[in-house]
């Protein structure tokens, strides 16, 4: 109701000296309602962080330093997605087992598989549950979400296809050959296309988010994990785990394609954020122990923070001021200080964190 509504109002109390109308009760109640909207704190900076060894999602509250929820998924959760208005949160998780070296692929595929698990585990991200679970995906890897929330871009790993989700009423709306073990996904800020890194043909895919169809392929480094977009969409800049190799490439056309940066060998490339603020890459180095910042001039390393263990993903929270990286082997999330460059803290989490998102 506006101020023009005939609506009947409670009078207050007559003061001494004169009566008081409607209007006075009226104006007071709107500064209570002020000064409470005032009073009340900003919504808090969390992190998700997936758990691929016990099946759960550790919340973390970043103003807290400290994990405020674990929310049971599924089976292996790997991919984290956060919709446009941060109210639910994807999670790709897959019946097909674990199977880290020195397993062969012979032996991993005699391992028994549960295909009924393969599925977007959908939580709702205000009750801090599980709601529900998108089925039709073989063995998803990596999610990502569409600007208008309406679609999901999924990574099957072992079918080696894009697929794009219906998110509301859930179903395949499309699949998009991709190559061997796609795993990183990534939608471009202007929500155009959709880039699939294939780990085994070394290959980047662009897809068309408006037709579902392949617009550009390129070769690039050894073993490509995940990547990252300049903000106007143009570029995008992905890992190499194997040859320890940073590739940049034009988008659509993924071409041309030239490595970027070259690591020192002990480095093994995995997630990417960009920090466009500062003109930064953000780089979980595997196996080296640290997380490396490259700078897009030049480029060069800045530095490389020790985090310890095996830095997997990496994500920058919406004010640029702090960076995750999950650490798989000792089970913790750690948050480095983007403006110092220095580990601010360590965060406990459920057993192999792998992915994490930052988000309301």
């Amino acid at each position: 109701m506006g101020l023009t509504s005939k609506m009947s109002l409670p009078r207050d109390p007559a003061p001494a000296g004169g009566t008081a109308g409607p209007w006075q009760w009226h104006w007071r109640m709107a500064g209570a309602l002020v000064a409470l909207l005032l009073s009340a704190p900003a919504s808090a900076e969390r992190a998700y962080v997936s758990n691929e060894d016990d099946g759960t999602v550790t919340v973390i509250d970043a103003d807290r330093g400290a994990a405020i929820a674990t929310i049971a998924v599924g089976k292996r959760p790997r991919g984290l997605a956060l919709s446009p208005d941060g109210r639910l949160l994807y999670v790709a998780v897959s019946g097909v087992p674990k199977c880290p070296p020195p397993l062969t692929d012979e032996e991993c595929a005699k391992l028994p598989r549960d295909r009924a698990a393969d599925a977007i585990a959908v939580i709702d991200t205000a009750a801090l549950a599980r709601t529900r679970a998108l089925g039709g995906v073989s063995d998803p890897e990596r999610v990502a979400v569409s600007r208008d929330g309406h679609r999901l871009y999924v990574s099957e790993e072992d079918a080696g296809r894009l697929a794009v989700l219906d998110a509301t009423r859930g179903g395949v709306l499309a699949t998009v050959p991709v190559g061997r073990e796609p795993e990183g996904v990534r939608v471009s800020p202007n929500g155009r296309w959709v880039l699939v890194t294939s780990e085994e043909d070394n290959t980047v895919t662009v897809v068309d988010t408006k037709s579902n169809t392949i617009a550009g392929k390129a070769t690039v480094g050894a073993r490509p994990r995940d990547l990252a977009f300049s903000a106007d969409s143009r570029l995008a800049y992905v890992t190499g785990e194997a040859d320890a190799s940073l590739w940049r490439l034009v988008v659509p056309a993924a071409a041309p394609a030239a490595e970027f940066f070259k690591f020192r060998r002990e480095v093994r490339p995995m997630g990417v954020a960009l920090d466009a603020a500062r003109g930064r890459l953000y780089v979980g180095a595997g196996r080296a122990g640290t997380v490396a910042v490259v700078s897009l001039k030049g480029p060069g390393l800045i530095t490389e923070v020790a985090c310890g263990g095996r830095p997997w993903g990496v994500a920058l929270d919406r004010s640029g001021r702090r960076l995750y990286s999950p650490n798989g082997p000792s089970g913790e999330v750690v948050i480095v200080d983007a403006e110092t460059l220095a580990v601010s803290a360590r965060i406990a989490t459920g057993k192999g964190p792998w992915a994490v998102v930052a988000g309301p």
